[in-house]
């Protein structure tokens, strides 16, 4: 019986110890973290980045329509609203800088045309967050897939994470001189 715990328990623990191995490290992408490894876009590009918190977003778009009756207009007035939320851990890829530390992030395969806009913020260490064209009190105005939209303040707060395990893999390679001598 002893045995039989003991081996479960072993069992247990290496189980515990690979999973441990395979989560995550996710911490949040810095300028000081651009700065020190100088990624070129062909880099950033091999990243794999997440989202810290969720946004969403909200458009609404008035699609008046009008109805003749009886010789008059009557104008029925409707609202659209369409809404996109990207889940915090959603997994995003680096597509495009229009300046140095200016990121254009995708979170959706659909098209290259649905991405993001995050830089560093000094308010919160120099953390990537998402940027707006502005904030006011209660939101900003983003531009996605083309379309204004608009998000929620606690979207100003969404940031980019990476998984800082794969990240500092470091290949090096050795070799030893052996020496010169004179001819």
């Amino acid at each position: 019986m002893n045995r039989r715990i003991f081996k479960n328990g072993l069992f247990l623990l290496v189980l515990i110890v690979a999973m441990s191995s395979c989560t995550k490290n996710l911490r949040p992408f810095t300028q000081n973290l651009y700065d020190d490894y100088r990624w070129t876009e062909n880099d950033l590009k091999r990243i794999q980045f997440y989202l810290s918190d969720d946004i969403v977003m909200r458009r609404e778009s008035n699609s008046g329509q009008s109805e003749i009756e009886g010789g008059e207009i009557k104008v029925v007035e409707g609202k659209t609203v369409e809404e996109v939320i990207i889940p915090k851990g959603t997994p995003g890829v680096f597509l495009f800088s229009p300046k140095s530390d200016r990121f254009a992030i995708s979170f959706d395969d659909r098209s290259d045309e649905l991405y993001l806009m995050f830089g560093p913020n000094p308010k919160v260490g120099d953390r990537y967050v998402l940027l707006a064209s502005e904030w006011k009190r209660r939101g900003g105005k983003v531009t996605y897939g083309g379309k204004k939209w608009r998000v929620n303040y606690n979207g100003a707060w969404a940031g980019l994470l990476v998984d800082l395990k794969k990240i500092k893999k470091v290949n090096v390679k050795k070799s030893r001189a052996k020496g010169r001598t004179v001819d």
